[in-house]
């Protein structure tokens, strides 16, 4: 699996790397900028993430927006809704009406801070990520 973590807090990004290294190749970016950059970069060299976790409140782009901008970018592509990589918010945001923001805008999980490794096992199992 390769995966794509943009956290811009040090101790969140240190932690959830280190559990999703377990599953393969974990990238990191640490703002919404470098997050579409890695994405575009692993599109054009055909070597696609399975997963993109995106924390929500990060410098220069934050979650929200990184997040439409990879759905965007997908729909230009010509990316099937079932090529689609899937996407996991990160946020210390508990609000309703942010977590229906990000569903509506194409993330398939959620994961509030401090992250839950258990649930966030869960949520890799539901999306056919993990056995």
């Amino acid at each position: 699996m390769r995966v794509l973590l943009a956290e811009d807090d040090l101790a969140s990004r240190l932690v959830i790397q280190k559990y999703l290294s377990r599953y393969g190749e974990c990238d990191i970016a640490v703002d919404g900028l470098e997050a579409l950059d890695a994405f575009l970069k692993a599109i054009k060299d055909e070597q696609p993430y399975d997963l993109v976790c995106l924390d929500i409140m990060m410098p220069k782009l934050d979650g929200m927006k990184a997040l439409k901008a990879i759905r965007d970018i997908e729909k230009q592509k010509g990316i099937t809704e079932e090529e689609r990589v899937k996407i996991i918010m990160i946020t210390a945001l508990n609000d309703e009406k942010t977590v229906m923001e990000a569903y509506d805008l194409g993330c398939q999980g959620y994961a509030w801070k401090p992250v839950d490794l258990k649930k966030l096992e869960q949520v890799l199992r539901c999306l056919g990520l993990i056995e």
